[in-house]
């Protein structure tokens, strides 16, 4: 595969991310990223392999898979460069969120038992496989809503899993919520000087004090589910009894029931934001409280729906509810990525057993999905989506990533037609193009 033809965006992240690696390493990766971007079928390795063209350097090429999971945390680096000139705002919003990916066999390394995400008709409880915490930036795009944009992925590992590792590739057990931690320390000094403000919007694993303190620490505005029998409590006075001496209190005394907050008729307001794409009117009541989790002083937004009423907190007292329910919308970004890379890009079905072949494979997978978003992101929609052979389909939606990733395959392939057939081409080279596309078809 010639990778002249990528576009120069491409071309431009697949040189930035081979500068991390070993120069015995880093000529390999550009073809190697060029086969999961062409890749058929069931996505394992060789798949990658064969996509490229990587015959007898096979042994190689799983060398510099490995590599890759050894260096990914400096390697993401390149992807922020990549999706930080897509965030046109003052303030940059992250989503943070851990997806399960289901394996098989006993010899993969770092695998466990997790909690099902989404059970199947048997009502499955559990999976066992991998468990990733993925990083995402969550960029507004002018007219397809917010998209999310992967920077890294790491892997947890249960406590009872971490022994059975080798001893060749130890690793300190870490919670998901210090996983999390890590990540926003790792993207601060690259996006600091960037942004006036800092959000991440979690989901209600992560709104526990390992991860709600140290994330306030370091500047991050933490946006989150609110767990309906959390211990809410006033704001503590802020004037002094006569005779009072020492510090001022940082919590209340009196405790604030989220279900009694919910059944009062008093104190509710409607107000309009922009969810999905469209503006929206919410009923919903805010207050003032405070929560040791989080360290001090909090904002509630409670959201009354037809048959249920929901709960969300922000770390910063002065937020709107428009903008905590905004956020809290534009998270769901960050699971249709989590489920577009299982199923377009084939995350973790690679069939490597090495733990760092594992991260390597799921982070090159990340990776692609960011680029063909960078990619996309200020074409046109009929650039991308190619209905003229379904007369029938004239629903209006905006692309799917699907439709983006085989419209830069659509991009290279034309230009490495149009190459070959421009310069007086040989009939050895005709028929090697011919069989090229022809393997990548049937």
């Amino acid at each position: 595969m010639t990778l002249s033809f990528f576009p120069p965006l491409l071309s431009s992240l697949f040189a930035s991310l081979a500068h991390w690696l070993d120069k015995r390493t880093a000529a390999r990766l550009p073809l190697l990223l060029a086969g999961v971007l062409f890749a058929r079928g069931r996505r394992t390795v060789t798949s990658w392999f064969r996509a490229a063209a990587i015959t007898d350097d096979f042994r190689q090429s799983y060398v510099t898979v490995c590599s890759v999971g050894r260096e990914a945390n400096h390697m993401a680096i390149s992807v922020v460069d990549l999706v930080q000139p897509l965030v046109k705002a003052n303030r940059l919003l992250v989503g943070i969120d851990d997806s399960p990916t289901q394996r098989y066999g006993p010899w993969v390394e770092g695998a466990g038992i997790h909690h099902h995400p989404s059970p199947g008709p048997a009502g499955e409880k559990y999976l066992y496989g991998h468990n990733w915490v993925v990083l995402a930036t969550l960029a507004k795009h002018p007219t397809w809503g917010t998209i999310a944009l992967p920077l890294q992925g790491q892997l947890y590992i249960r406590q009872a899993d971490i022994e059975n590792l080798p001893p060749e590739r130890p690793r300190a057990f870490r919670t998901k919520l210090e996983l999390a931690v890590e990540q926003l320390h790792w993207l601060k000094p690259w996006v600091n000087s960037h942004f006036e403000e800092r959000w991440v919007a979690v989901d209600g694993g992560y709104t526990k004090k390992p991860f709600l303190r140290p994330a306030k620490q370091e500047g991050w505005v933490v946006v989150g589910r609110l767990r309906k029998d959390a211990h809410l409590c006033d704001l503590p006075p802020t004037e002094r009894r006569p005779g009072q001496r020492g510090r001022m209190p940082t919590y209340g005394k009196n405790r604030i029931y989220l279900d009694e907050q919910a059944k009062d008729e008093k104190g509710w307001q409607q107000v309009e934001c922009v969810q999905y794409g469209e503006k929206v009117t919410k009923t919903i009541k805010t207050f003032l409280a405070t929560w040791r989790p989080a360290g001090g002083v909090i904002r509630v937004a409670l959201v009354k729906e037809e048959d249920r009423w929901l709960s969300f907190m922000c770390t910063k007292p002065e937020a709107t509810p428009e903008e905590i329910l905004e956020a809290m919308a534009d998270r769901g970004a960050l699971e249709e990525m989590n489920k577009d890379v299982k199923e377009i890009w084939g995350a973790d079905e690679q069939q490597v057993r090495n733990l760092d072949s594992n991260v390597g494979c799921f982070n090159l997978n990340l990776w692609m999905y960011s680029s063909v978003e960078a990619w996309a992101w200020d074409r046109e929609e009929a650039e991308l989506v190619d209905r003229s052979a379904s007369p029938w389909d004239r629903e209006p939606r905006r692309p799917s990533h699907a439709d983006k990733r085989k419209a830069l395959q659509r991009e290279i392939l034309q230009a490495e037609i149009e190459g070959v057939l421009s310069g007086q081409p040989s009939q050895e080279e005709i028929r090697a193009l011919t069989q090229r596309l022809l393997d990548m078809v049937a």
